[in-house]
């Protein structure tokens, strides 16, 4: 994803967190190392965030922001699993969430839809 969109605007910030299950109890630089297993530039792909709370009283800003503006289908608000997924446009306005289930390549519609409006003169 990153790949196929370097030079057309899109930009992965990703933010580590250990709520799920403890599947991230590394810390900053044992993510990093670990995200090179599958690719080795995997770090300068993605724009990694320390690792913190995507629910609960130490909610990231950003994630109480996002929750908040795009709930979950059935309205609740909460993350519920690694993975989830939230694609802002070029001004910073919340677009569209994405389950854990959804796979990247399976938001490319989306994604190409943001990016066209971008590059599209107003």
């Amino acid at each position: 994803m990153a790949d196929k969109y370097k030079g057309k605007g899109l930009r992965i910030l990703a933010f580590p967190c250990n709520q799920f299950g403890g599947q991230e109890p590394g810390t900053h630089q044992e993510i990093i190392e670990f995200t090179k297993t599958f690719d080795p530039d995997m770090p300068e792909k993605l724009e990694f965030f320390e690792k913190g709370d995507v629910n609960g009283a130490n909610t990231r800003e950003v994630f109480g922001f996002l929750k908040h503006t795009l709930p979950n289908d059935d309205g609740t608000t909460g993350i519920r699993w690694n993975f989830a997924k939230f694609l802002v446009d070029h001004e910073g306005k919340p677009y569209k969430r994405f389950s854990p289930q959804i796979a990247p390549n399976d938001m490319v519609v989306d994604i190409d839809e943001l990016l066209n409006k971008r590059s599209s003169p107003n």
